[in-house]
């Protein structure tokens, strides 16, 4: 994987370049950045240009030995770690290396995957991933061997905020003063969920979006050349190739999360909390982190109808379908309740990710809903 791969970031490239050019590469990195933008193809890509053979000028040769083990992520000093879940096949304590050859095969495939594309590729989509403390004895046991060939090895550590406290204090001394020769680079999309004690020991490399040029050359690249069908994704996509990608799919999962809001959104205003618990039921039955996404999408949803309110046109993120529907409601979401919205759902959203009731949590959200669509 190369910088090349990941579209946009030229300012955080350029950076990167001038890191390994000084020589002055620090021990531990954390890129941290939104869903879609390319951390983990980043990481990858400046591990593999640290560890280049033939270095150029703005990206790693890409035929040397080391490169292509890095295009197949295969070079014996790079390792990867990311959340995983128990599955029925008799593993207790699943790690990282039981499922390697299934993530590098995912990864190729497309290194913008979020969690959820991950744990649905593992088969446990509605289980919650994790990175345990079996994961960083691992980690210990594995840099506590000398490199194989290159002059760097590589931990890479995808989604780091999944990793539990006691996996994470396990990994702040080596984390700190790491075996020569040793590099972490740590991906994390929300850095508030991660340990100040960690987040002190790394230096932090913000991932952009993507720029303009960038979406735009991956939109004519799909033969894509309408301005207004263009502009408008480029709104929605808010710079995450991920998102841009989901656009371009329009898949019915998004389908279906807007006509679950829309029956929440009814429900909730007449109100019917019989019908509410039937909404309740068939949500809470697609497993969590369906649950999760759907309260994200959501979130979109209320502040894309709040913009819509106060005619902030320029802002406005809605699709065509969400902005005919929205015509109507958006006149019952304005500055008296869209904090108090946006709050209630991002809670109910934590909840879930630390294995609230589910069941739970989305029928209070819904009546604490309809108090504040009449506010």
């Amino acid at each position: 994987m190369l910088f090349k791969d990941v579209a946009g970031c030229r300012e955080l490239k350029e950076n990167l370049l001038q890191v390994a050019g000084r020589d002055r590469v620090p021990h531990a990195m954390l890129f941290t950045g939104r869903q879609g933008t390319g951390g983990l193809g980043l990481a990858v890509a400046f591990a593999g240009y640290l560890n280049c053979e033939d270095r150029q000028p703005a990206d790693a040769c890409g035929k040397c030995p080391s490169c292509r083990k890095y295009a197949r992520l295969e070079h014996p000093d790079l390792h990867f770690v990311f959340p995983v879940a128990r599955k029925n096949d008799g593993v207790k304590d699943p790690v990282s290396d039981d499922y390697i050859a299934l993530w590098r095969e995912k990864v190729l495939e497309n290194h913008y995957m979020s969690l959820f594309m991950w744990l649905e590729a593992m088969g446990v989509e509605n289980k919650q991933g994790f990175i345990s403390r079996s994961e960083s004895m691992q980690i210990v046991r594995k840099l506590s061997l000398k490199s194989f060939e290159a002059r760097y090895k590589v931990m890479v550590i995808w989604m780091a905020e999944k990793m539990n406290q006691t996996a994470a204090n396990k990994l702040l001394k080596i984390l700190e003063e790491p075996p020569g020769g040793t590099l972490f680079m740590l991906i994390a999309g929300d850095t508030d969920q991660m340990l100040p004690t960690m987040l002190s020991r790394t230096q932090i490399f913000r991932v952009p979006g993507m720029d303009r040029d960038g979406l735009e050359s991956i939109l004519a690249e799909r033969g894509i050349d309408d301005p207004a069908r263009t502009d408008r994704l480029l709104k929605l996509s808010e710079g995450s190739y991920l998102r841009l990608q989901e656009l371009l799919r329009e898949g019915e999962e998004a389908a279906y999360y807007f006509s679950m809001f829309v029956r929440l959104m009814r429900l909730c205003f007449v109100p019917d909390f019989v019908g509410v618990n039937q909404w309740v039921e068939e949500l809470a039955a697609r497993g969590r982190e369906r649950q999760k996404h759907f309260l994200g999408y959501a979130l979109g949803l209320i502040r894309g109808n709040f913009i819509m309110n106060i005619e902030a046109g320029d802002m406005d993120l809605l699709a065509e379908d969400e902005r005919d529907w929205s015509v109507k409601f958006s006149k019952f979401i304005h500055p008296g309740n869209i904090y108090s919205l946006c709050d209630e759902f991002s809670m109910a959203s934590v909840h879930i990710e630390h294995n609230g009731y589910s069941r739970l949590v989305l029928f209070d959200l819904a009546i604490k809903t309809a108090r504040l669509l009449k506010t």
